[in-house]
């Protein structure tokens, strides 16, 4: 029991969102039935829409923002308000709404609403209703992306259009493979409760796993794990092999399996009273 808590309180779980509840509602539920003091969801997803929903427990909360920023692919539904035709309509996406566009957050948005630009990759129609209205579509867009906001600025081309359903297959390194709904998440922590964690084990991802697939490794010497448990920079002289990084990158230092924290490139060298070694990087968390 010690030791399933122990990983719960830094892991990530992918849940299935369903139509209905709020993003952080949902969070909020995992949070309370583990017991934990903290969950955080990884991207928004609006009550209606559903799909993948990763969140992070416990301290791995820390780590949201490394996630976040990820590529995002949807499939769903464009309602036109008059009958198209789906090549003519398909031109049209691909010369206005494909590649870099600008885009502003609609009004009910929980950021700052101004003009942005956000890239996107594709966006395919791939069937059409009978009456030409409704178009099932996929999509893979830089995250930060709105997919309702696409939806009505293409509209706003055409004579009207909204987005119908909506649901999320791709979220950075999550995916429909390894997806919990809610009913699979509460029955395997029932079982964890009576004893059996191994349904619950199976199911969440330890952070120093995920996050290895998000930023880059770089190793570091034995002896430089306690001064960095105390938050100092890291020296070019600890590094293992250091790869090649500009400025400001962010990347993850481990000690062979050992998580140490994740670290942004710096190459700046400290003032002379302390040495001239150069510092590799600066911490942003520290796992200790």
């Amino acid at each position: 029991m010690e030791d399933m808590k122990t990983l719960l309180n830094f892991s990530l779980i992918n849940i299935d969102k369903p139509s209905g509840p709020t993003s952080y509602s949902v969070s909020e539920f995992v949070k309370r039935r583990l017991g934990l003091k903290k969950t955080s969801h990884m991207g928004t997803l609006d009550p209606k829409v559903t799909g993948v929903l990763p969140i992070t427990l416990g301290r791995a909360c820390k780590l949201a923002g490394y996630f976040i920023k990820h590529d995002k692919s949807y499939v769903g539904i464009l309602h036109t308000h008059e009958g198209k035709d789906i090549g003519e309509l398909q031109e049209l996406i691909d010369k206005n709404f494909v590649g870099k566009i600008l885009q502003t957050p609609p009004h009910r948005s929980a950021v700052k609403r101004e003009e942005r630009e956000r890239e996107v990759y594709s966006w395919k129609l791939l069937e059409v209703s009978d009456d030409g209205r409704d178009f099932l579509f996929e999509c893979k867009v830089e995250g930060g992306t709105y997919i309702r906001k696409l939806c009505s600025d293409l509209g706003e081309m055409i004579g009207g259009a909204h987005m119908g359903d909506l649901r999320r297959t791709v979220a950075g390194i999550f995916c429909e493979d390894k997806i919990y709904d809610l009913d699979e998440f509460m029955d395997a922590v029932d079982e964890w409760e009576n004893g059996n964690s191994q349904k619950l084990m199976g199911m969440v991802i330890c952070a120093e796993d995920a996050i290895k697939k998000v930023l880059p490794v770089v190793q570091v010497e034995k002896r430089a794990i306690k001064s960095l448990f105390t938050g100092k920079p890291l020296f070019l002289g600890d590094v293992i092999k250091a790869p090649s990084f500009e400025e400001g990158v962010n990347f993850v230092a481990f000690c062979g399996e050992q998580f140490i924290g994740v670290y942004k490139r710096s190459n700046k060298v400290p003032s002379k009273l302390q040495t001239t070694k150069e510092i590799f990087g600066r911490s942003e968390f520290v796992y200790n």
